[in-house]
């Protein structure tokens, strides 16, 4: 089997041993190029040559503790080149799977910017008579909220890799030069979700006067910002922050550590009231009915929203509800536990739209952003006919804000 992209081990595999006909293969230690890699468990007894001659049609190659008998219950490393040619096993001992799984760990920032032409609504033109477009400034997450598919439980083997501050600027100029774009939209998981990112980023952006051009909206997290100096959120405006995405979810303190949000709701009020009292627009996502939710904690969370709501009136920034009826996702840690509870997993995956039309709110009014669907299971203590009749006012009060220009 080729092996491209040979790289002598890194120093993390300082203690793994190979054996010396097979050092090449230190490559899995280093660069993996062009190779796909997954975790297969052989059966107890099997040595891995069988393995590997029976599993040909999926499978070239098998890295064991012990190259010639799997163990039961043990991880042993696949490895397919381009040609699918079946090589003989390998022993690797001590090695982490998990930090090889998915192969090179690519560098983000030698990545060529996405090429718009293939993208034909983005940039966009936006009401205020920008054009803006979509960025990513990071992959990956380091939070493990039991609802998300983004949760790093979900995604052991995915490396969060951050893009270099002058790298993102560089795209921004791109866009700027060949598109006119002078407002983007950072979809990260979380943009500002580090204070050494954060730091990094407006260190450059100062350098750069992006705040004397560009305008950006970008995902944030609460605790992060609940941290940062007051210098620093002047530092966020003076740099072009318009508004920052955040993941409120619940007004109950006890659902929110149920979800292991890290956040309470009062955090979340002042965290608001910092960003909004600069100016800075704050997006909400709640979620109502998360499993073990009860119907005082859907309270809370109501409560919560027309307190921010409040801060709306009050302040410069302006405040967005975006409400949504829970549904489980396969992998999350939320999955496993009502599964365990014996909750069908066909029936969790049995997605549909939430008709909320008989309720007053309409698919035209809610918009894009506040799309909802749903599972038809009820996981909290709130009967679906009220959780939905709260979901729904909830819509149509944030719709009549916005339409009535309090939430531009």
């Amino acid at each position: 089997m080729q092996l491209a992209g040979y790289a002598a081990a890194a120093p993390r595999f300082a203690d793994c041993e190979f054996d010396d006909d097979e050092r090449p293969l230190s490559v899995l230690a280093g660069e993996l190029v062009g190779h796909r890699v997954q975790q297969v468990r052989p059966p107890a007894g099997v040595r891995g040559e069988a393995v590997a001659e029976r599993e040909a049609d999926h499978f070239s190659g098998i890295a064991s503790e012990d190259k010639t008998e799997a163990r039961p219950g043990g991880l042993y490393l696949v490895v397919a080149d381009e040609l699918g040619d079946v090589a003989r096993p390998f022993a690797v001992r001590g090695l982490d799977v998990n930090l090889l799984v998915g192969g090179q760990e690519p560098d983000v920032d030698a990545l060529p910017f996405v090429d718009r032409e293939f993208l034909p609504q983005d940039p966009y033109p936006t009401g205020e008579g920008r054009w803006k477009a979509n960025m990513v400034g990071a992959r990956g997450c380091p939070y493990d909220c039991a609802f998300c598919g983004a949760a790093v439980s979900v995604n052991a083997d995915v490396k969060i890799r951050t893009r270099a501050p002058e790298n993102i600027l560089g795209e921004m100029h791109h866009l700027h030069d060949r598109y006119q774009v002078t407002a983007f939209r950072f979809v990260d998981d979380l943009f500002l979700g580090a204070h050494r990112i954060i730091a990094e980023m407006m260190e450059a952006f100062t350098r750069h006067r992006a705040g004397d051009r560009f305008v950006w909206d970008a995902t944030g997290r609460i605790n992060v910002l609940a941290r940062e100096s007051d210098a620093m959120l002047d530092t966020l405006v003076a740099n072009g922050l318009r508004e920052v995405a955040l993941g409120i979810e619940s007004g109950s303190d006890r659902v929110l550590a149920a979800m292991d949000k890290r956040i309470t709701s009062a955090m979340t009020l002042a965290v608001a009231r910092r960003l909004m009292g600069r100016g800075i627009n704050v997006k909400g996502y709640f979620i109502l009915g998360f499993p073990g939710e009860r119907p005082e904690d859907l309270d809370a969370t109501v409560r919560h929203i027309y307190d921010l709501w409040n801060l709306d009136d009050r302040l410069p920034g302006r405040f967005r509800a975006s409400v949504f009826e829970f549904r489980p996702y396969p992998g999350t840690p939320v999955w496993a536990r009502l599964v365990d509870a014996g909750h069908s997993e066909e029936a969790m995956l049995a997605f549909r739209d939430v008709d909320l039309s008989d309720q007053g709110a309409d698919e035209a009014m809610r918009a894009r952003d506040e799309f909802n669907f749903s599972v038809g299971i009820q996981f909290s203590g709130t009967d679906l006919p009220v959780l939905r009749h709260t979901l729904a006012a909830l819509t149509r009060e944030q719709y009549d804000r916005t339409t009535a220009g309090v939430s531009a």
